[in-house]
């Protein structure tokens, strides 16, 4: 997870460089302490989903070109076989498979997400620009949307507006899996 933190936040730098952007410019359109987006670009904290996909669409780049170095390159479909989606770990959290991280100018950002269960856990919030679809596919998962908690077991869906502060956590003592569409 180290290299693949540092190799994303080498491409947020050489892109904010190609921009000629500030990191002051950068941090504030992500509304974050610059301190915190120096960290991200340094390679030395996770980086959420969320601010990568805010940040690719900031410097105009898809979100797999920030995960992986290459642009996408598929149009008419892009077929992702069981377990081989592009690994996101962002957040020690979740564990992200990118579903269509190899098709070229996607509307929304589909991600499989696992939470692992863990007792006693605080829900970590975030929030982002856009729209987010949810939909359990397995487990028991918590879910905070604007304050709002809710219980969502397998087959429950829930659509929300992402710039509300939002997380999940598994219940239970098996992790909860669930199709995230980030739009």
């Amino acid at each position: 997870m180290e290299e693949q933190l540092r190799l994303i936040a080498q491409r947020i730098l050489a892109l904010r460089e190609i921009a000629g952007e500030t990191e002051e410019a950068v941090a504030a359109m992500l509304q974050l302490p610059v301190e915190m987006y120096r960290r991200y670009e340094g390679g030395e904290a996770d980086i959420p989903v969320s601010v990568l996909h805010r940040l690719a669409r900031f410097f105009g780049v898809e979100l797999s070109a920030l995960l992986t170095g290459e642009e996408p390159r598929l149009h008419g479909y892009c077929l992702v076989r069981r377990g081989k989606g592009v690994s996101v770990e962002r957040r020690r959290e979740y564990a992200y498979q990118h579903l269509a991280f190899n098709f070229a100018h996607k509307k929304a950002e589909p991600f499989l997400v696992t939470v692992a269960p863990k007792l006693d856990a605080e829900i970590s919030l975030n929030s982002h620009p856009g729209q987010e679809f949810n939909y359990v596919l397995a487990g028991e998962l918590k879910i905070v949307v604007g304050g709002r908690e809710m219980v969502l077991h397998a087959g429950d869906a829930l659509f929300f507006d992402a710039a509300q502060p939002h997380g999940m956590l598994a219940l239970g003592d098996e992790p909860a899996e669930f199709l995230a569409v980030v739009m």
